[in-house]
């Protein structure tokens, strides 16, 4: 097995290693040509498919970023080499051919080939693949990781505003931010962001979590729908789930998200059970809805002291429908019932909310009581200074 390697010249980050896979010389020449060129990408050339798949661990001891797979030479050989690989995560696979065969790149993308050239390939192609690869690397993975943050709204009970406040947060956060933004839809099985913010989406979640073992950034992007301010949205589904998913592929999810977003604003509802998932880890910041109820402020009091004793300034209470005229209990009782300060108080302004629910539109995009508190935190949220609000009768709740 002929073995040829070219260095490239580095950019600073770790070399992106290629082993490309190819019987015929002239293809395999062809495509070696077309990753001359690229810095900090260095090239294997391999003659010969390994003639016993089982040896593959031996095989790639030598660790291989990407590998190129011939798929012309002998389709069935070249198929089940690429999808041993990516079953068994050796390596991110990608494959070509010297001909322009929809259904072959379609058979070969299913046994998960990320990938799928044809030659001649365009150097612009290819550097935009090899981006696309190198970003899916262990190290670049745990920078981006590193820089992401994630904003969890969790209700202490059904109808506290949970999504009304997640949705019109994500889509502030998005436009005073200008950064890329997610917003996933974990109100499951009844989850509403989709219709609060006017949407329609051909996908949902249950196609992220039922399939995860496909889920990258690549596949998470094509379920996305994209809100006019610019807001990414992975919708809950149209349809009841056959059956729940399990907390792995919620934590594929949510390390995914991370990769791949600046920020990520989880709506969980009143979703407890996801407590012990990655979306509730000591990264995320922990935005408790609550009002001030009886109901309310019992549950949140409970949650607080069995889940988030040891939180400190990312565990922030939000007090929704905040009306000092017609409440029960004053600020005192309120903050000792919940043993926490209050960080935000979000007034109860029927009318804004009714104007919102018939013409489909955001509150975040409406001049409102309610849409200058929601536009503080997110500004807070992103470290952004405070912008002077117009003072009036409200300017208090600031």
């Amino acid at each position: 097995m002929a073995d040829l390697s070219k260095v490239q010249n580095g950019t600073g980050r770790r070399t992106l290693t290629v082993a490309l896979f190819g019987p015929n010389e002239q293809r395999r020449s062809a495509m070696a040509a077309s990753l001359s060129g690229h810095p900090g990408v260095t090239v294997h050339e391999f003659s010969a498919f390994p003639a016993d798949l089982s040896d593959l661990p031996r095989i790639f001891e030598k660790k291989f970023d990407v590998v190129l797979v011939d798929a012309d030479s002998d389709p069935d050989v070249a198929f089940n080499f690429a999808e041993n690989i990516s079953n068994r995560g050796l390596a991110l696979v990608m494959a070509f051919t010297a001909q322009a065969d929809v259904k072959q790149a379609i058979r070969f993308m299913r046994a998960g080939v990320r990938e799928f050239f044809t030659l001649p390939v365009d150097r612009a192609e290819m550097g935009e693949a090899l981006t696309r690869a190198w970003t899916r690397l262990p190290q670049a993975q745990s920078n981006n990781r590193a820089e992401s943050k994630v904003f969890v709204f969790l209700g202490a009970k059904g109808g506290c505003g949970v999504t009304t406040l997640a949705s019109n947060f994500a889509v502030t956060l998005a436009q005073e931010s200008s950064q890329s933004t997610l917003l996933v839809d974990l109100g499951l099985p009844l989850g509403d962001v989709a219709i609060t913010l006017g949407m329609t989406a051909e996908f949902s979640i249950d196609n992220a979590l039922h399939d995860s073992s496909r889920l990258d950034g690549r596949f998470l992007q094509s379920l996305l729908a994209v809100h006019d301010s610019g807001l990414s949205v992975l919708a809950a589904p149209n349809e009841f789930s056959s059956e729940p998913p399990g907390n792995e592929a919620i934590n594929k999810l949510v390390a995914v998200a991370r990769e791949n977003f600046s920020y990520v604003v989880m709506d969980v509802g009143s979703r407890i059970d996801l407590l012990e998932t990655a979306i509730f880890e000591v990264f995320s910041t922990v935005y408790l809805i609550t009002q001030p109820g009886v109901s309310e402020l019992r549950n949140s009091n409970r949650m607080i002291s069995r889940f988030f004793v040891k939180r400190g300034d990312n565990l922030q209470i939000v007090l929704n429908r905040y009306k000092p005229s017609t409440l029960l209990f004053d600020d005192k009782y309120i903050e000792k019932a919940l043993t926490r300060e209050v960080q935000w108080k979000v007034p109860d302004d029927y009318a804004a909310a009714r104007r919102t629910q018939a013409s489909a539109k955001p509150l975040a995009l409406m001049d409102s009581p309610i849409s200058s508190v929601i536009r503080q935190m997110a500004r807070a949220a992103a470290s952004l200074p405070d912008k002077e609000e117009k003072k009036g009768l409200f300017s208090f709740f600031r």
